[in-house]
């Protein structure tokens, strides 16, 4: 996988207002909100896009993430409402490759989103 603002993110190369880590995992605010609360939660281990987990270590690291989504959605008092979206491929709308999983809320939000 090529190199990533995400990646410098993780190595705190730049910076970030980050919301949530743990050794596998980083949560931080998005720099181009579409709500109030608009968080990207990311695996440290590096994936491309979702369309790429192929291995037992892609089920723990997802596992993982789903589990600490409602709890970085309490954190940030959004846990009522709130939307989860993942894009895979440009097509799709994204932008970095670096698997990254919106976590969205603090307004009502419409639906269909796009």
């Amino acid at each position: 996988m090529s190199e990533t603002l995400f990646s410098k993110i993780i190595r705190k190369e730049i910076p970030a207002d980050i919301v949530y880590e743990d050794d596998s995992a980083l949560c931080f605010r998005d720099i181009h909100p579409v709500a109030p609360i608009h968080l990207l939660l990311i695996p440290k281990l590096e994936i491309a896009r979702l369309a790429d987990l192929k291995s037992d270590e892609h089920t723990e690291i997802m596992g993982h993430l789903m589990s600490l989504v409602p709890k970085i959605a309490q954190q940030e008092g959004i846990l009522d409402a709130f939307r989860l979206v993942v894009n895979s491929g440009a097509g799709a709308g994204q932008t970095v490759f670096h698997l990254h999983l919106h976590i969205i809320g603090g307004r009502a939000l419409n639906w269909p989103p796009g």
